[in-house]
């Protein structure tokens, strides 16, 4: 059986970049992001702040979602977001709670 994955949108700010990723463990992944310990375009910008996650049961399923998703325009993005998170919230300690 293969494991389940997610798909998440970081960002520095309100309606600031955003990054779309995958990964298997989100709590792990995104306080690599936090911290800084993942070299590129998330360090480089200051993207943070967890804003929006799915849970897929198959990790196949999430990088599928993501190659699809990388394509969206950015207010499609931004329409997810507003839909979990309207306030743009960091999740990252609810997923911790």
């Amino acid at each position: 059986m293969e494991k389940g994955g997610w798909v998440y949108l970081m960002t520095n700010r309100r309606n600031g970049t955003l990054y779309l990723g995958v990964t298997s463990n989100l709590a792990r992944r995104a306080f690599e992001h936090r911290e800084g310990l993942i070299p590129g375009f998330t360090r480089q910008y200051g993207l943070k702040r967890l804003v929006w996650y799915e849970h897929f049961c198959d990790i196949r399923d999430a990088i599928q979602r993501e190659k699809t998703m990388k394509h969206w325009p950015r207010a499609w993005k931004v329409r997810l977001i507003h839909g979990m998170n309207p306030d743009w919230d960091d999740l990252y300690e609810v997923l911790n709670a």
